[in-house]
């Protein structure tokens, strides 16, 4: 498997496992069930390993489609850029799990904050996240792009010479 294989694939860890930790969190903050919040933590903690290693195989990614017709440098610059956003807020919601998860250990007084804060955390990394994987999109998927090239089959309107 090469790099650019991974990257297309681990990208949606960090989509998905922000998501779904977000949920687990909100749940586990409703039911007031520490186990619970420990298992979202735990989401968060494999979310930023994934981004991480999403992020180091990306430019492998990038030297493998830049020169693939029809794929835009400028797409594959916001992806970058907005990675290097994902990333960052990635590895300090995990970081901040990490904590929380030392909180949950030693029943600290600060741990409905922490995981309060863990959830805020959360909704703007899954944001941030998940406007990447848009954009990733975009690199290679065009039906979801605004720069969809026009065919002009069976010469309809604008097959002028």
């Amino acid at each position: 498997m090469s790099q650019v294989h991974l990257h297309l694939l681990i990208t949606h860890l960090p989509i998905f496992g922000s998501l779904l930790g977000t949920l687990v969190l909100v749940y586990g903050l409703w039911a007031k069930s520490t186990q619970t919040k420990q298992a979202a933590y735990l989401m968060f903690i494999i979310s930023a390993i994934g981004a991480a290693i999403a992020y180091l195989t990306g430019e492998a990614a990038e030297e493998a489609t830049e020169n693939i017709q029809g794929v835009s440098e400028s797409i594959i610059k916001l992806h970058e850029n907005a990675a290097m956003y994902a990333l960052i807020s990635l590895i300090i919601l995990g970081l901040v799990s990490v904590f929380a998860l030392a909180e949950t250990k030693f029943k600290n007084s600060l741990m409905r904050f922490t995981a309060t804060l863990t959830l805020v955390l959360s909704l703007i990394s899954f944001g941030l996240v998940a406007r990447t994987g848009w954009l990733g999109g975009q690199i290679r998927h065009t039906e979801i792009s605004n720069t969809a090239p026009q065919n002009n089959i069976g010469g309809e309107e604008g097959d002028k010479d």
